[in-house]
């Protein structure tokens, strides 16, 4: 459980970071799993449903960027995103009732690699209230060498920012919009184990890793029970959407807020790749 303190800071200030959440056998298994999925993405030479790889990758030096919804797809992934531990934290700060989204594997290989620009998550899928949030767990020592995750204190509470590009949704916001924004940026460094979560609409991103050690970042996003997407009212598997209920009981009352919202269309056609749409406007919010 959180301090009333930690409480108040992550709603002031849209982060938090929580040292020692997961040990280091858990941290270990983690890491084996990932190691096996590595392995795997050998065999195949582009980007698929569960891969995002870089450009580099090859059989021989694989690289991959992102492993996509892992807790989908392997069961230990699913058991972390399920930790009741886990589950009071992101309830101390969603409410009572806490429904899963989604989930990813980022990895920042050694030696300069897989930066992603500032963006806000809300501008990726806005619902009817704000009690989303992300948290992601370090399986290893992150420091300010290997990219960690940077964060704009208190940006939760002011706007949404444009994540358009030449009439596009590229899912990064223009340098020139943010303005001094950047320069209040705090890097969330910490040890194996510790978890960092932020606001959904926290805006976030992070450098190159340009250390020798790879950085991964599991990260799992929940909502409050009563948070409905927005653009699927009507359209979506509402069976599959409260399976994915943690605590609480089903709602057909979604709890609505007033709060600014950008629609994330039109997309890149055939694009599944935060990695590939941003590189279209490199540079264009992180000096890299």
């Amino acid at each position: 459980m959180l301090t009333p303190e930690q409480v108040r800071f992550y709603h002031r200030e849209g982060y938090l970071l929580v040292e020692d959440v997961f040990d280091g056998s858990e941290v270990a298994e983690l890491n084996r799993v990932t190691d096996s999925y590595i392995e795997c993405s050998r065999e195949i030479a582009e980007s698929n449903s569960l891969f995002d790889l870089a450009p580099h990758h090859t059989a021989e030096s694989p690289v991959v960027r992102r492993i996509k919804n892992p807790v989908a797809v392997d069961k230990v992934y699913a058991r972390t995103a399920r930790k009741e531990r886990l589950l009071d934290i992101v309830e101390c700060l969603v409410g009572p009732g806490v429904r899963f989204d989604h989930s990813k594997m980022n990895i920042k290989t050694r030696g300069g690699q897989a930066a992603i620009d500032w963006h806000q998550d809300w501008a990726f899928y806005p619902h009817t209230n704000d009690d989303l949030l992300a948290v992601g767990l370090y399986l290893g020592d992150c420091t300010l060498e290997n990219g960690p995750l940077m964060v704009i204190p208190g940006s939760h509470r002011g706007p949404v920012f444009d994540h358009h590009h030449e009439g596009l949704f590229v899912g990064s916001c223009s340098a020139g919009e943010l303005g001094a924004l950047c320069e209040d940026a705090v890097p969330l460094t910490g040890g194996a184990g510790s978890i960092t979560i932020h606001h959904v609409r926290t805006l976030h991103g992070s450098l190159e890793n340009r250390s020798d050690r790879d950085r991964r970042l599991l990260l799992m996003c929940y909502m409050a029970i009563d948070a409905w997407p927005l653009a699927s009212a009507g359209s979506f598997d509402l069976a599959e959407f409260d399976s994915r209920i943690l605590r609480g009981e089903p709602t057909l009352q979604p709890r609505q807020e007033a709060l600014p919202v950008r629609a994330p269309i039109p997309r890149i056609p055939d694009s599944d790749s935060i990695f590939e749409d941003q590189e279209r406007v490199a540079g264009r919010s992180f000096a890299t």
